[in-house]
């Protein structure tokens, strides 16, 4: 028998005078009045609250290095410190970091300037910059561009600050901008502010470098700048005809309706790319000669990496431009080649995936192919052997010429490829035996697969950063329970000089307690999958707490996220668990950056969700740790989380007894068809009804046994609210009792709104914990 000790952090009006069965402990606490059920008080609440994401911010200082390369050997960069920010500069080559400027001579001369006192650690330095012999800086204040001499500390200023234009993208030279004006296309001079007309067919619904993804709209044009800044690769979206989808904003009076072309799984019309080269200079268009081909990306997700359309890569003269083009289903990719003056195209290569085929394993990394105009090849990724590899290609055959990276691992992100030298700089994880298999580390191999090396040896997650010709390294090496060290290395990895180390003594001080890493067997008992525990700063061993599980099922990331210390986790997890419950985290099938079966484990059945095995997680972490109350547990989820918790709640409903769902696709027949095509497959007919019917939530509601809520945004433009209100249909067609929470005018990203965090913290507290929570607590923000 479990021990079952009252908490010690909560107001009780009623002491237990021995201990009793965790079933037994739930019946007597139904049975009790409301008055002398636990209850927790406001001051509970606000040590939780302390632990949010927003409040601990600033707890962690010298975390951070992204340098900002002058030339091969020098850099600058801000790190956030107990002061304020400061700037550092770093001369590699000579082993030299210091402070970048005095930072109180500057703020003194910024104050007498600006008339105003201005704090040395806190200085507005927008678009800062130094000049290559490193005597002046630069950076934009008060709308003006600003030069200082960091050997006399005199500045002047010394014109207007650099035009910027919303919604657009600036050329490489910085001198351009192309944005989008009634469906067509024009180019602006940053430095004249004129504007060029560059199309003029554009229509509604037929118009150029046009971003709707239906789950994702912006202004900003899908633009593929050339090197030289002459070119642009877009193409002409043609979404006639594709079906519209509509919501409600809520106004005073008539509410506003919001009415866009949004492709479904199954739609026989659906968005279409014309490809097309664009002479800036020339105000030219050249099609390319080929077929329109489907929004789609070779990896997940959305068309653009940073300001750039993904799958395009001019060559470095630009006068080549190759391309990856994805078929509507996800398993097939082409390579080609194209001539931007005749629009020529000639097809390189052909792979086929018969589950679906990705080029980076990350969330919106970049596509992992790289073409070599030197030698006439190409740097190809595939799963073909299970596992993320590269490989060399002949460009002009598309034959594979050698293997370049094997074993049971996967390459991350290319980083840097060296042509003259016939070197790859890579990040890659699961190599390395004994460790955390997500941990990343940065390697370096030969283009013939020989001198694989790695040079990032600690066993740690690593972010690293290239100097411009890679001969130096700047990295950061942390994990869940060990704080950030920033360091510069050499182009063998030894490390030249210590830059950062991240001090958290701060939140330490707010009771913050350190996650706790688990690994377990997944569904299969033979399967290694990884976990993260979350306590309460007031844990005790010998009590008895509720499990709650913090769910993102993927399959484009799971629930737990980088390996790198953080003083938040996902969906404010660390905040709840400070109520009194263990809140885990946990990647299991279906979840990427492991082998291909791994990821694609339950294709076709995307309730699946990875359930079984973060099941299986909890009931072996139960088994381990006494404190833990496998029979009150509790999953929370937002977005795919949400349509993962609501299908534990209706698949596993003797297991799980409550549930909060936030913004769920509930029924991936409702959402994007780039999700649900690759996900889940094309949607066909069946006896049974379609291919889609196994993942419907609607469908299993009528199987809610425990205490569910559930809450969507009136105006959310990724997961439409009808998926939310076909469960809700549901529940009241088979007399289910839940709770609703409808955010009015909010759209997907409302799971951090204060009000919405309350009503998640009082419904576990109410339902998973059996106690009261306070009435109305305010959450600040």
């Amino acid at each position: 028998m479990k021990k079952c000790l009252p908490f010690l952090f909560l107001i009780t009006s009623l002491i237990l005078s021995s201990c009793a069965t965790t079933d037994s402990s739930q019946n007597h606490q139904q049975n009790l009045n409301e008055s002398e059920r636990l209850a927790l008080t406001a001051e509970d609440y606000e040590r939780a609250e302390r632990m949010l994401s927003w409040n601990l911010s600033d707890k962690v200082t010298r975390n951070q290095v992204s340098p900002q390369w002058i030339n091969e050997h020098t850099f600058w960069y801000r790190v956030s410190t107990e002061r304020g920010n400061e700037y550092m500069l770093v001369n590699a080559e000579a082993r030299e970091h210091d402070h970048a400027f005095d930072h109180e001579r500057l703020a003194a001369t910024l104050s007498e300037m600006n008339g105003n006192d201005q704090d040395p650690w806190g200085l507005p330095l927008q678009n800062f910059s130094f000049s290559d012999d490193l005597n002046t800086i630069t950076f934009t204040s008060r709308g003006s561009l600003v030069e200082c001499s960091v050997e006399t500390y005199t500045c002047e200023e010394s014109g207007a600050a650099p035009y910027t234009l919303a919604n657009s993208v600036t050329s490489p030279d910085g001198k351009l901008a192309v944005f989008i004006r009634d469906y067509n296309l024009w180019v602006k001079d940053l430095e004249t502010a004129e504007e060029t007309q560059l199309t003029t067919e554009g229509e509604e619904h037929y118009g150029f470098a046009i971003n709707n993804q239906g789950w994702n709209r912006s202004d900003t044009p899908i633009v593929k700048w050339s090197p030289d800044s002459k070119k642009i690769s877009t193409f002409r979206l043609d979404e006639r005809g594709v079906e519209m989808m509509t919501l409600w904003r809520t106004v005073e009076g008539r509410p506003e309706a919001d009415i866009w072309p949004y492709a479904l799984p199954g739609d026989e019309v659906v968005p279409m790319l014309e490809r097309v080269v664009i002479d800036v200079e020339e105000k030219t268009k050249t099609w390319l000669d080929i077929e329109p081909a489907h929004q789609r990306t070779s990896n997940c997700c959305g068309l653009t990496r940073g300001q750039d359309w993904a799958d395009n890569e001019w060559s470095e003269d630009s006068s080549r431009l190759a391309f990856v083009s994805t078929s509507r289903d996800y398993k097939e990719v082409t390579l080609y080649v194209a001539d931007p003056e005749s629009g020529e195209v000639r097809e390189v290569y052909h792979e086929r995936d018969e589950i679906f085929f990705e080029s980076n394993l990350t969330s919106r990394g970049v596509p992992n192919w790289r073409v070599l105009e030197d030698s006439n090849e190409f740097i190809w990724f595939t799963r073909k052997d299970n596992w993320g590899h590269l490989y060399l290609h002949d460009l002009e055959t598309g034959e594979e010429k050698n293997r370049i990276t094997s074993g049971d691992w996967n390459v991350v992100d290319i980083l840097r490829v060296d042509q003259e030298n016939r070197k790859i700089w890579f990040t890659g994880v699961g190599k390395e035996d004994g460790i955390d298999p997500y941990y990343e580390f940065l390697y370096t191999v030969d283009f013939d697969g020989n001198n694989l090396t790695k040079l990032t040896p600690e066993p740690l997650n690593h972010d690293v950063h290239l100097s411009p010709d890679a001969s130096f390294i700047v990295s950061t090496h942390s994990d869940f329970v060990t704080p950030q060290k920033s360091v510069l290395r050499d182009a063998s990895g030894e490390i030249l000089m210590e830059l950062e180390e991240a001090d958290i003594s701060a939140l330490l001080e707010t009771g913050w307690q350190k996650p706790v890493p688990f690994s377990a067997k997944a569904r299969d008992g033979e399967t290694d999958i990884y976990g993260v525990m979350l306590l309460p700063s007031n844990f005790d061993q010998n009590q008895s707490y509720p499990i709650i599980n913090n769910i993102y099922p993927g399959p484009q990331v799971g629930s737990v996220g980088a390996r790198s210390f953080s003083h938040s986790r996902r969906g404010q997890a660390q905040a709840l668990a400070e109520l009194g419950f263990i809140v885990v985290q946990i990647d299991g099938f279906g979840t990427p950056m492991r082998s291909r079966d791994f990821h694609t484990y339950y294709y076709g059945d995307m309730s699946d969700n990875g359930l079984p095995d973060n099941i299986a997680a909890m009931e072996q972490l139960a088994e381990e740790y006494d404190f833990i109350d496998i029979d009150r547990a509790g999953m929370f989820g937002h977005s795919g989380g949400g349509f993962a918790t609501a299908s534990a709640m209706f698949q596993y409903p003797e297991f799980f007894k409550v549930g909060v769902s936030s913004a769920g696709n509930h029924d991936n027949r409702g959402y994007t068809y780039y999700w649900g095509e690759k996900f889940q497959g094309l949607l066909e007919d069946t006896e049974e009804g379609d291919t889609y019917t196994n993942q419907a939530n609607h469908l299993q509601a009528e199987n809610l046994e425990g205490h569910l809520l559930i809450s969507y945004g009136t105006m959310d433009t990724n997961v439409h609210p009808a998926m939310t209100l076909l469960v809700v249909d549901e529940l009241i067609r088979h007399n289910k009792d839940f709770e609703l929470v409808v955010m009015p005018n909010r759209g997907h990203g409302y799971a951090n709104e204060p009000y919405h965090l309350r009503k998640t913290w009082d419904f576990f507290v109410r339902h998973l914990m059996g106690a009261e929570p306070p009435t109305e607590y305010r959450i600040g923000r």
